[in-house]
Parts: C-alpha cells; sequence; structure tokens
C-alpha cells in the first residue's frame, strides 16, 4: 500500500513543484520589468534545472524500459 502511494504521490508532486517553480519565475520577470527578451531568458536559464531533471527522468524510463520507446 505505501509503496503503491510513494509510486502516485511522488511525481504528482515532483510535478506541482515544477510548476510553482515556472510561477515563480514568470512572476519574477513580471515584478522586474524584464520584458520579453528578459522573460525569456529567465524561463531558459532558471529552467534549464528543471529541464534537465525532466530529461534525467525520461532517460531514466527509457533504460528501465530496455530502451524501447
Amino acid at each position: 500500500m505505501q509503496q503503491t502511494f510513494e509510486a502516485w504521490i511522488t511525481p504528482i508532486m515532483i510535478g506541482g513543484l515544477i510548476l510553482f517553480m515556472g510561477f515563480i519565475i514568470w512572476d519574477l520577470a513580471k515584478k522586474s520589468n524584464a520584458g520579453k527578451f528578459g522573460t525569456l531568458m529567465l524561463f531558459i536559464v532558471l529552467g534549464a534545472g528543471m529541464l534537465g531533471y525532466i530529461i534525467k527522468v525520461v532517460i531514466t524510463w527509457v533504460l528501465e524500459n530496455g530502451g524501447s520507446v
């Protein structure tokens, strides 16, 4: 029961955290009057860590499933 709960709640909570971090970046850009280019750069630079985590999850899933997508 606990393993099933953990298997479901972990991706949901991490996904929520990623969405919240996206909101934080957007709010930071809005409050600092970053403009379009500045907002884009904030999302690229600060979002790179989140993108790295998502890529890691995808690569791990592919390797665990025998490399078949």
